[in-house]
């Protein structure tokens, strides 16, 4: 449902239409009225209350007026003692028009009702005297008729009885001297009924100097004028005094003007009626009476307010909580069709500038910005903060008078004008551009902050106010969210701490974190905190070393799987050229100038070539924020507490955004990748590229689980897979077995042999299918023919050294069957009963050689053998070899049979001429220990 633009409904005053108002013409001016030169619009008593809203302290103020001049009670002295701007001189006016009755009550808009609201029929005519501070000269004289009139007591009675009452006083006045209560109470007496007016009163006796005598009088004279006029008028009934004193001492000028307000406001106050300033709510209809001439449709304008307080309603979280209630419909009707949040703004922060009128500023102010959006042809359901045109010189210049200097150029950098950041940023996003979303929202943060000053303890408008001045119903508040979130990152004056925001005519510091940006380099300062990051971010994980922007000579080639990182300037593309990969192939062929052989150990990890610059900012702010706050923290720069908090915090929230700029821009996982086929050759290599996860919970589990699930690392494997491996690889026709460690080594070399994690993955793999006869066996070398340390089928602890043996799963079958063979033969020969002892001969180089027999002969009378004793020396470099050797040739001659029980030995003894030192003594000793050794000792020796 569209709504009625505010134009179609109110229609502003002729005046206010064509810009012909004045600021004189918001000015009530007393003096002027009194003479009959002021404009229609003061000077007509019936068009004067046309446009005058009678708010509840007028209501009150008329009707003691009305009373008293009525001989029926009220106040005889009334003080007006409100702030700047408050409606003094227009009560005044009121009072004036209601008592000199140069027009029917029945003809003043809200005066019958006053008048039966105090009982009275008819209003008498009064006689009126206005005493003008301003107007009026202590040491000049006013010639009236040809009678010069010296002070204000002279002017009252001439005013109120022309020569006749004015000879009462004409001695006290000719010698600067108060006349006494009762002569000014038989001269009220006389002209009763009788209305007093007396007007910037202080303005008048500030300018008495103490101990010197004027025309006018004397400092004291002039005081005591008050106190007994102000005493006289309660022995008249008939009779009412109403007089204006400034609210503060600073609207009272100097210090005795000051003085001069304390005793007035002391005499004063022995007999007094205080006046109720002006509500805001009451404002409203101030301000509607004077600058729009008629609502033309009321059912529209109900509408339009019926729709804001639904929206607001509809969207109760992202307003204030006072337009939940239903009351806030009323001030929509009453403030039609300016917004509350206008009043709001303009009575609550604007009033609080020193040259700042209540009444008067707000409708100087408002006429201007009325004028502007009629011509512009504003379509807007209600005038909104949002909708101050601020890029108007007269708009602009009517603001900024009552500011402080330094506000121009912030309104035409940050908040309105073509050449403004708004501007700019609503002509390259159509969806902030079609509402003026940046606009509006800027405006509305001046219109609530510009009044405000550092002094203050909490500064700025809350968000909840910000969308209350721009949002119009049919509009998403997240879209003048997301605009503020713009403008924080685009104005030089706005600020914003603890949700709320203003503008300041110092830069903020953002415009400093800019100008210190452009001090990082790329290769000195960016790449280094990239790197930092990315050291913080990538664990260790499943790789022996992580290697972040090295070059390829600090890469080791050795047997570890390694990450290498490569730096911004080798971004990955899967457009057009890669960087990355030219970079990581020179990585992968070669360690420095020297040609590299474990290429099958090298995982790689490369920036996102579209996301670099936007990396490379973030990091360039978060640099700028860190040197703002270690220079603040360091003394080198001057913060208020506020700025210091805010650079803190914007220094978190750059760190917190590199962090995850990080894990955006690294997202790719480059591996290289050979096929090959067995007799066909192998193919160019080529590189794979992956994309992880950014907003996985760790970096390293990420990439990890995607080199298992594209099974790029192997971390467990089947004995069938190495079973294969070593058939399409290793075996031959003419070598049946393959050293282990020649396969483990190749595997990390080759990139055609899968990639296993480390050799413990190597290892279990051997061990899973050791007991199995369907992959391979093994032996710990070859000798002449024969596997030494032959297993095969059958649980057995591998030792991984040159000398382990993978052997084809035939070729071990066919040798144990021989081994088998030989073993039956050796059963089937018939027992040597000789009296000869079997012999075990060792030779030169430790080795047993097979089947040596006794030499001796006869001794089969003899009983069998039933035990067996043997002892051999073994070389210390050999040892392990050479039990190897004993374990197949002579014990297992033993265990294969049945019934027979073995026991084997060892005794080590080591000798030391220089003594062996702690470590090695403790070394010793705990494998010993580990090993179950019954004894193991040191000693000192002889």
């Amino acid at each position: 449902m569209s709504l009625k633009p505010w134009r179609e409904i109110a229609e502003p005053h002729a005046d206010v239409r064509e810009g012909k108002f004045q600021q004189a013409e918001f000015a009530a001016d007393l003096s002027r009225v009194h003479a009959g030169t002021a404009n229609a619009e003061y000077q007509n008593p019936a068009l004067f209350f046309q446009r005058t809203f009678i708010t509840e302290g007028m209501h009150l103020l008329l009707n003691s007026v009305v009373k008293r001049l009525a001989g029926q009670g009220g106040d005889p002295v009334i003080q007006l003692q409100t702030a700047f701007g408050g409606g003094k001189t227009h009560t005044m006016l009121a009072v004036y028009h209601l008592a000199k009755g140069e027009a029917p009550a029945s003809d003043l808009q809200g005066v019958p009702a006053i008048l039966d609201a105090a009982g009275v029929t008819e209003l008498p005519k009064a006689r009126i005297a206005v005493l003008d501070g301003i107007k009026s000269s202590p040491n000049q004289p006013v010639v009236r008729d040809g009678q010069s009139i010296r002070t204000l007591w002279g002017d009252l009675a001439w005013q109120l009885g022309g020569a006749e009452g004015y000879a009462r006083v004409a001695d006290a006045d000719a010698s600067g001297t108060s006349p006494g209560k009762e002569v000014l109470a038989d001269l009220l007496g006389r002209y009763a009924p009788c209305v007093i007016l007396i007007d910037e009163l202080v303005a008048y006796v500030r300018q008495f100097e103490e101990g010197k005598a004027l025309t006018g009088g004397t400092f004291d004279s002039n005081l005591s004028f008050v106190q007994a006029l102000t005493e006289a008028l309660k022995a008249v009934p008939t009779a009412v005094l109403l007089a204006s004193l400034p609210e503060s001492k600073k609207e009272a000028g100097s210090e005795r003007g000051e003085k001069a307000l304390a005793s007035l406001s002391h005499y004063f106050g022995r007999i007094q009626a205080l006046w109720k300033p002006v509500a805001t709510e009451e404002a409203f209809e101030i301000v509607r009476r004077r600058l729009f001439s008629n609502i033309n449709d009321k059912l529209a304008m109900e509408s339009v307010c019926r729709a804001f307080a639904d929206y607001y309603i509809a969207h109760r979280d992202d307003f204030p909580q006072e337009t939940q209630d239903s009351k806030y419909l009323e001030r929509l009707v009453r403030a039609y069709p300016i917004h509350p949040e206008v009043f709001d703004r303009l009575y609550e922060d604007w009033s609080t500038l020193d040259n700042f009128q209540r009444t008067r500023g707000v409708l100087k102010l408002m006429a201007t910005v009325i004028h502007r959006l009629w011509v512009d042809g504003n379509n807007d359901p209600l005038i909104m903060p949002g909708s101050f045109p601020l890029m108007d010189v007269s708009t602009l210049n009517e603001v900024i008078y009552y500011l402080p200097q330094g506000w121009t150029p912030v309104i035409e950098r940050d908040v309105d004008g073509e050449r403004s950041e708004t501007w700019e940023i609503e002509n390259k996003d159509t969806r902030f551009g079609s509402v003026q979303a940046c606009r509006r929202t800027a405006r509305t943060i001046f219109l609530g902050s510009a009044p405000s000053t550092s002094s203050q303890g909490v500064r700025g408008v809350e968000l909840e106010r910000v969308i209350l001045g721009v949002a119009q119903p049919g509009q998403q508040p997240s879209l003048f969210k997301d605009a503020l979130r713009r403008l924080g990152d685009r104005l030089h004056y706005l600020n914003a701490a603890n949700n709320r925001f203003w503008l300041d005519t110092r830069p903020n510091l953002r415009r400093e974190m800019e100008e210190r940006k452009r001090r990082f380099q790329d290769r000195e300062d960016v790449f280094p905190a990239i790197r930092d990051r990315v050291n913080k971010s990538f664990a260790v994980g499943v790789f022996g070393g992580i290697h972040v922007f090295t070059g390829s000579g600090d890469v080791p080639d050795d047997w570890a799987l390694r990450l290498v990182v490569l730096p911004p300037d080798a971004a990955f593309s899967k457009s057009g050229q890669s960087l990355a990969t030219e970079r990581a192939t020179e990585i992968l062929k070669k360690r420095g100038d020297q040609p590299r052989f474990k290429q099958n150990r090298l995982i790689f990890v490369a920036a996102d070539y579209d996301s670099v610059s936007r990396l490379k900012d973030h990091v360039r702010s978060q640099l700028a924020w860190c040197s703002i706050v270690v220079d603040y923290k360091d003394n080198r720069i001057v913060l208020d507490n506020l700025m210091a908090q805010q650079a803190q915090a914007s220094l978190d929230q750059a760190e917190e955004t590199v962090r995850r700029m990080i894990r955006e821009t690294y997202k790719w996982l480059l591996a290289p990748v050979q096929e090959a086929r067995p007799g066909k050759g192998l193919l160019p290599m080529q590189w794979e590229h992956f994309a992880l996860n950014p907003g996985a919970p760790s970096t390293a589990q990420e990439i990890e689980r995607v080199l298992k699930d594209n099974e790029l690392l192997i971390s467990e494997w089947a004995p069938i897979h190495l079973a294969k491996m070593l058939k399409d690889w290793f075996w031959k026709d003419d070598a049946k077995e393959a050293s282990a460690l020649t396969v483990w080594q190749q595997s990390c070399q080759q990139l055609y042999l899968p990639r296993l994690k480390d050799d413990t993955v190597f290892q279990m793999t051997m061990a899973a299918g050791a007991e199995s006869r369907d992959f391979f066996g093994f032996a710990q070398g070859k000798d002449d023919g024969r596997y030494v340390g032959f297993s095969y089928g059958k649980r057995t602890s591998l030792i991984m050294d040159a000398s382990l043996m993978l052997i084809e799963p035939l070729a071990a079958a066919a040798y144990m069957e021989s081994l088998r063979a030989a073993e039956e033969a050796s059963r089937t020969k018939p027992v040597d009963t000789g009296t000869g002892a079997t012999t075990v001969l060792v030779t030169g180089d430790g080795r047993i050689p097979p089947h040596v027999k006794d030499s001796g002969k006869g001794g089969g009378a003899a009983g069998a053998k039933k035990q067996f004793y043997a002892s051999i020396d073994l070389d210390p470099i050999q040892a392990k070899r050479q039990f190897a050797d004993l374990v197949d040739e002579v014990v297992q001659q033993f265990t294969l049979r049945p019934g027979v029980r073995v026991r084997i030995a060892v005794e080590i003894q080591a000798e030391s001429p220089t003594g062996f030192d702690d470590g090695l003594q403790r070394a010793v000793k705990e494998n010993c220990n580990v090993l179950r050794f019954k004894s193991a000792e040191f000693e000192a020796g002889e």
